[in-house]
């Protein structure tokens, strides 16, 4: 059960990731700066490399591994150092595009996390094909995909607004006049 223990781990990691991303990128906005959010995206490089580095070499160590390193395996795993950097700074550019309401930050993670699932069973099943064929694949799976696309639906359309009446103000006036010159404004200070 090891699995679940680091599974469980994982997914508390990245279930506060986007809450963390938001609170580092509003703190990083001091007013003038339009790439305040990039400025953010920069320091989770560095906690990338100190992570993704520094963690993986004390196992190593401890565990006395070998150190050759094949060719495939190294370009597979910048492959895969890439995607995941860009899906963070996609993240991010997600979060910047509703900057005006810092209420979608939360809506803007329930797509990515509840749609990666989906991408990822399609991916692995392209790259190892299931033995039974697509055309032999349970229909319970198709249906734990639709349920995930429901899911991700559904929390996005009905996720809970802030409760201070702001949102509707602004749902009222975007809806009516279009964007307010307030609603395009930087993403405010979350400690506000």
């Amino acid at each position: 059960m090891t699995w679940l223990l680091f599974s469980v781990l994982a997914l508390s990691m990245w279930g506060t990731y986007g809450v963390w991303l938001h609170s580092a990128a509003s703190a990083m906005n001091t007013g003038g700066d339009p790439n305040f959010r990039y400025k953010a995206y920069i320091f989770v490089g560095v906690a990338y490399f100190f992570v993704a580095i520094l963690c993986p070499v004390v196992v190593m160590l401890l565990k006395g591994a070998n150190w050759t390193f094949p060719a495939k395996g190294i370009w597979l795993s910048l492959g895969a150092g890439s995607v995941g950097a860009l899906g963070a700074f996609f993240v991010l550019s997600a979060m910047g595009s509703v900057s005006s309401k810092p209420w979608m930050i939360p809506v803007v993670m329930a797509v990515v996390f509840a749609g990666a699932p989906i991408v990822n069973a399609i991916v692995a099943m392209i790259v190892h094909p299931p033995d039974v064929g697509w055309l032999g694949i349970k229909p319970q799976f198709w249906l734990g995909i639709v349920l995930a696309a429901t899911g991700a639906t559904m929390v996005t359309v009905y996720k809970p607004k802030p409760g201070d009446g702001k949102h509707k103000e602004e749902t009222a006036a975007v809806s009516e006049e279009g964007p307010t010159p307030t609603q395009h404004a930087s993403v405010e200070d979350p400690a506000k």
